[in-house]
């Protein structure tokens, strides 16, 4: 082919990309993919400093708000959602429904579990529970459990498998369907 059938198959491709981009069902379709790209490069980065997938989850054992303790051991045997989050954290709060659907939705097949992290006392806990009706089990997390899942940002959502290992997290706001979606991957 020569330049001239070069600049001419040129011409006929950006013709046809300039008529296809009016149609408005094209325009969305590539903004939605530009965003769709654009969310999950920032979710990847925010995530960068977590605990790596097929990496073993950092152990813990903790305090419930009730007084009880839960080690990460006995979570084995069914996959887990640890979703750490702090009292001051409004988008924590937003997120809280979407963590006791989940629960409801996953029954006996995954452990859905929250930890508390970077608050004052355990009453701004408490209060955080009772505002926005929290009726998942709330682990009493410290600076120790911060820095080894290595959580800086609220909220902050780990997906385990039933062996113990980070299989994928997820950080910011996450609607029903995103944790769902995760959990079932």
């Amino acid at each position: 082919m020569g330049m001239q059938g070069k600049a001419g198959a040129l011409e006929r491709l950006k013709s046809g990309w300039e008529h296809a981009r009016r149609r408005w069902w094209v325009r969305w379709g590539v903004d939605l993919v530009v965003l769709a790209v654009l969310l999950t490069a920032v979710a990847a980065w925010q995530a960068r400093r977590l605990p790596g997938a097929g990496t073993p989850a950092p152990a813990f054992t903790l305090r419930t708000l009730a007084g009880e303790t839960v080690s990460l051991d006995s979570l084995r045997g069914k996959p887990v959602v640890l979703a750490f989050w702090a009292p001051w954290c409004g988008v924590c709060g937003m997120e809280s429904s979407n963590i006791s659907r989940l629960r409801s939705l996953a029954g006996d097949s995954a452990h859905v579990v929250s930890v508390a992290l970077a608050y004052d006392d355990e009453e701004a806990v408490r209060r955080f529970v009772a505002k926005h009706g929290v009726d998942y089990p709330v682990l009493l997390g410290d600076d120790g459990v911060q820095q080894d899942w290595r959580v800086d940002t609220f909220p902050t959502v780990v997906f385990l498998s039933p062996e113990g290992r980070v299989e994928r997290a997820v950080v910011g706001y996450t609607t029903l369907a995103g944790l769902s979606w995760r959990l079932l991957l």
